[in-house]
C-alpha cells in the first residue's frame, strides 16, 4: 500500500477557506450518543429510542472516532448525519489529499459481535453505536455509505476493513441478523464485496460493481480515496417490540488504511410492508379474477387510509384491503397525530392460457374404437410444446377439472370407455394462471404393410440366438404406397407402440432381446398422431448355445481329446492341419479354436482354451520347530499343476502352511486340484527337546538327546555348563550326552545348549540334569 506524495499534503494548505467550506463535508465530534441517534438519525416522533451508547477511540488531541457530519453545499449524497470511524471522525472532511492511518499509537479493542457476523477474528479499533427502539410499523430502514482508504491499487482485491448492521430482539440471546448486506444476498458490503475491476499486476475481477460509487480525486468532500453507492439497510420486524441495533466498524488486521460509515440524517425509517410487487417482470403477477389481500395491521395503529393509483379509497380504512384489479396501491396507517407509517405495492393481472380442443389419433388394431393413449401426449397437444405452459393433471369430467378432483392417475397406458371419449387436462402458464384444455381421444383404421422378416447369423461370439439389427432397412418396405410425410418409430411391445413409450433408441443398430425369433413394432405417426402399426420379425440364426468357449485341463504327458458337438454342417479347426472332425485330440496346452457351420450356411467359431496340469514332482519342506505345540510345517512344490494339501491323506486345505504341530513325525500329501496323478508323499520331523534327563542306570532318559533328531543328521548341538564352558558337542547321528565329562559324572544342574539347525538357525535353551 502506497502512502500519499507530499506534494498533495502542500498542495492542501493552498485551498483558501471559503472554498474548503463550500466544497467538503465538516465533521463535530461533540455530540452526545443521544442527540447523534434521537436527532440526528431517526429525527421523528414515530421511534421510541432508548439506552443509546456509543464507543470507539479517544485520542490524546480530544478527538473522538465518531460524531455528527454536515454536507450541505456539497456534492456528497447526504446533507447530514453520522460518521462512525476507525480513525478520527474529523479526519474525514476533505479534501482528499492525506493518508487517513490513525489508531497506530492509540489501538484499541475490536468488537465480538462483528467477528462473529463477518467470520473474523482480528478486528481492533472498533467504532459502535447501539440503542434500543420500539417499531410502529413492520419494516425499518436507514441510508448509509462506506467509504474507505482501501479504495487504490489493488487493495479491493485483498483487503478490507470490517463493518455490520447488527439487528435482534432486545434481551434476545439469538444470533444477530447483519443488515449492511449486498441487497438480495446475505453477503456483507466491504471494499472487497463492492468494486469495479482491478487491473495491473494483482488485478481482480469486479465484485457487485452496480454498489460501488466511485474512486476519488483530491477535490473530494471527503479524505477518502473510494466509496460505494448508496445503500439502503432494511429488515422487517414486529410492531411494538422491543429492538436492539448496534451499528459497529472497525479495522481488520492492523489500524492501517481507515474506513469509516456515513448513515443519512433523518433515514431511520419505520413503514408498512405490504408484501412484494406484484409484477409481470417479476414473474409473480395475480391471474385474472385473483382475490389478493392487503394486510397493514399494526397493534398501535389508531387509522388507515388505502389509496388506488394516488387516489383514497374514501371507504376503505379497515387494516386489510382486497385487490380485485391491477394498480398501485398505498396505505397510510396512524399512530399519532404527528406518526404515520406508510406502504406501497403494484399489482398487474394477465390471462389464463389460452387453450381449446384436440384431437389425438391413435391405431385400433381392430377398429372398434376402443385402443390405449399416452395421455401424455394430448398434454403436448395441449400446450403446443410452449415452454411457458405446464400440464397440472387431466379429468374424465370438466367438472373435475375444474374443481380438481378425482385425477387420473394412470396416464399411460389409459384406456378409452366411450368412443371419441374427451378429457380435460389443467395447464399453468409461467405465472402459475391455470386454464383447461379438452382432447378428444379418437382412433385411425389404416391397413399397412408388414415388411418381410429380417434373418441374420449369430455371429457376435456369444452364440445367445440374439444379434444386431438395422431395423431402418424395412422403412422402404412399410411406407410404400402411404402418404407422405410419415415417420417410423420402433419398439420391443405393441403396448409400447401405442402408448409412445421405451422407443428403441438406435434402430439401426437394435440388439434382440429374445432368442431365436422375436417381434418388434414399427409405429407410423404424423406427428403425434398413430397412423398404424406394423409388425417386424426378426430371426437370428444361431447354434443353441454351444459355442461358447471353454477351458480344459491336460496333466503333463497325457493326451486331451477335445468335442465340437455333433450335429453341424461342418468343422474345421485352427490346429495346423485344418482338421474337418467333431474331434481333435491335442497334446500340450494352447488354444485351440473350431468354426462351425450349420444348416442356414451360418458359420461360427468356439475356443478351447487348455491349460497344463501336472502332478506335483518334488517338494521344500521348510519346518519351522522347538516352538513346544506351535510349530508349523510349509510346503514348496514343484511341478505346473494347481495343489492342495494334505496332513493325512483325506483331508485337504488350500494352504501349504500347517500350524500348531506338536513334535514328532509327520507324513504330508500334495496333490493336483485337476486330478494329475500321482500323489506327491513327504514326511517331516518336527523336533524339540527334553527338559531334563536322568543318567542314573534305571535305564530310563539316561542320555539328553533330541527325539528325531538322527532324521536330520545335518543339525548340530553343543552343551555348556552354567559358567559357559563347552562340555560336548555332537551331530543328528548322535545318541546324545551321558552326563559325563572327560569320564567324570558331572553333577545335578541346569546346563545350557545351542542347536544349529540346516538352515544355519541357532536355538538356545537350557534343561536339567537330575541325579
Amino acid at each position: 500500500m502506497n502512502l500519499r506524495p507530499a506534494y498533495k499534503v502542500l498542495f492542501s494548505l493552498l485551498f483558501i477557506a471559503y472554498q474548503a467550506n463550500a466544497q467538503y463535508i465538516e465533521v463535530d465530534d461533540t455530540y452526545t450518543p443521544q442527540q447523534l441517534v434521537q436527532d440526528v438519525l431517526v429525527n421523528s416522533t414515530c421511534a421510541v429510542v432508548s439506552n443509546v451508547s456509543v464507543s470507539g477511540g479517544n485520542f490524546t488531541n480530544g478527538s473522538q472516532s465518531f460524531g455528527y457530519f454536515s454536507g450541505s453545499g456539497t456534492t456528497f449524497p447526504f446533507q447530514n448525519g453520522i460518521i462512525l470511524s476507525t480513525g478520527r471522525a474529523v479526519g474525514a472532511e476533505g479534501p482528499n489529499t492525506s493518508l487517513l492511518d490513525d489508531g497506530g499509537n492509540i489501538a484499541w479493542g475490536g468488537d465480538s459481535d462483528l467477528e462473529q457476523a463477518l467470520q473474523l477474528n482480528n478486528s481492533i479499533n472498533a467504532t459502535l453505536l447501539e440503542f434500543d427502539f420500539v417499531p410502529l410499523g413492520n419494516r425499518i430502514s436507514f441510508d448509509y455509505m462506506l467509504s474507505s482508504e482501501e479504495y487504490h491499487d489493488n487493495a479491493p482485491c485483498n483487503y478490507s476493513d470490517g463493518f455490520a448492521f447488527l439487528l435482534r430482539e432486545a434481551g434476545s440471546t439469538a444470533p444477530y441478523q447483519n443488515l449492511a448486506v449486498i441487497p438480495g444476498t446475505n453477503i456483507p458490503v466491504k471494499v472487497t464485496s463492492v468494486h469495479p475491476q482491478i487491473g495491473g499486476n494483482g488485478g481482480c475481477p469486479a465484485q457487485n460493481e452496480q454498489y460501488f460509487g466511485a474512486f476519488n480525486g483530491t477535490q473530494h468532500p471527503t479524505n477518502f480515496n473510494g466509496q460505494t453507492a448508496v445503500l439502503t439497510a432494511v429488515a422487517d420486524v414486529q410492531p411494538g417490540v422491543t429492538y436492539h441495533i448496534k451499528l459497529v466498524i472497525a479495522d481488520e488486521g492492523n489500524y492501517r488504511y481507515d474506513s469509516a460509515i456515513f448513515l443519512g440524517g433523518g433515514s431511520f425509517d419505520m413503514a408498512t410492508n405490504l408484501g412484494p410487487d406484484r409484477l409481470v417482470a417479476n414473474g409473480n403477477p395475480l391471474c385474472s379474477g385473483e382475490l389478493y389481500t392487503l394486510d397493514a395491521t399494526s397493534p398501535n395503529a389508531t387509522g388507515y387510509q388505502w389509496y388506488k393509483n394516488g387516489v383514497a379509497l374514501a371507504t376503505e380504512t379497515s387494516a386489510t384491503y382486497t385487490v380485485t384489479a391491477a394498480g398501485e396501491y398505498s396505505v397510510e396507517v396512524t399512530f399519532t397525530p404527528t406518526c404515520s407509517s406508510d406502504g406501497e405495492v403494484t399489482i398487474e393481472y394477465v390471462n389464463p392460457p389460452a387453450l381449446g380442443t384436440y384431437t389425438l389419433l391413435q391405431c385400433d388394431d381392430d377398429t372398434d374404437g376402443f385402443t390405449a393413449y399416452n395421455l401424455e401426449f394430448a398434454g403436448r397437444l395441449a400446450t403446443g410444446n410452449n415452454q411457458n405452459f405446464t400440464v397440472v393433471a387431466y379429468y374424465e369430467s370438466m367438472d373435475d377439472a375444474i374443481n380438481g378432483t378425482n385425477p387420473i392417475t394412470t396416464l399411460s397406458p389409459y384406456n378409452n370407455t366411450i368412443v371419441n371419449q374427451p378429457i380435460y387436462i389443467t395447464v399453468l402458464n409461467q405465472f402459475g394462471c391455470l386454464g383447461v384444455a379438452t382432447a378428444v381421444l379418437s382412433t385411425s383404421a389404416n391397413t399397412v404393410n408388414n415388411p418381410d422378416p429380417l434373418e441374420i447369423c449369430d455371429t457376435d461370439g456369444t452364440d445367445d440366438g440374439m444379434a444386431e439389427f438395422d431395423l431402418t432397412t424395412t422403412e422402404t418396405e412399410i411406407l410404400n404406397g402411404l402418404p407422405n410425410g410419415l415417420q417410423l418409430e420402433y419398439y420391443t411391445s405393441y403396448t409400447d407402440a401405442l402408448t409412445l413409450t421405451n422407443s428403441i433408441s438406435q434402430p439401426d443398430a437394435f440388439v434382440s432381446t429374445v432368442s431365436g425369433t422375436q417381434m418388434v413394432y414399427a409405429r407410423i405417426t404424423n406427428a403425434d398422431d398413430c397412423y398404424g402399426i406394423a409388425e417386424i420379425t426378426l430371426v437370428v440364426r444361431g447354434f443353441n448355445g454351444v459355442l461358447n468357449d471353454e477351458e480344459a485341463i491336460i496333466c503333463q504327458g497325457e493326451t486331451l481329446t477335445l468335442d465340437a458337438g455333433n450335429g453341424f454342417a461342418s468343422y474345421s479347426w485352427n490346429d495346423g492341419n485344418n482338421q474337418q472332425t467333431q474331434f481333435l485330440t491335442v497334446t500340450e496346452p494352447g488354444s485351440y479354436t473350431v468354426t462351425l457351420g450349420n444348416a442356414f450356411g451360418c458359420t461360427s467359431s468356439k475356443t478351447f482354451k487348455v491349460l497344463p496340469s501336472g502332478a506335483a514332482t518334488a517338494a521344500q519342506v521348510v519346518i519351522d520347530d522347538f516352538h513346544q505345540s506351535h510349530n508349523s510345517v510349509t510346503l514348496i512344490p514343484a511341478g505346473r499343476g494347481d495343489y492342495e494339501y494334505s496332513a493325512n491323506g483325506i483331508t485337504y486345505q488350500q494352504s501349504p502352511v500347517f500350524e500348531n504341530l506338536p513334535a514328532g513325525p509327520y507324513v504330508f500329501y500334495i496333490r493336483d486340484k485337476n486330478g494329475c496323478e500321482p500323489v506327491l508323499i513327504q514326511r517331516a520331523y518336527i523336533l524339540n527337546y527334553p527338559k531334563f534327563f536322568t543318567p542314573n542306570g534305571d535305564n530310563s532318559h539316561e542320555t539328553w538327546r533330541i527325539p528325531f533328531m538322527e532324521k536330520r543328521p545335518d543339525i548340530r548341538v553343543l552343551i555348556f555348563d552354567r559358567y559357559g564352558k563347552l562340555i560336548t558337542g555332537f551331530g543328528g547321528n548322535s545318541t546324545g550326552w551321558d552326563g559325563t565329562f572327560n569320564g567324570h559324572t558331572l553333577p545335578a544342574d541346569d546346563y545350557w545348549f545351542t542347536i544349529q539347525l540346516e538352515d544355519n538357525k541357532i536355538i538356545r535353551g537350557h534343561f536339567a540334569l537330575i541325579r
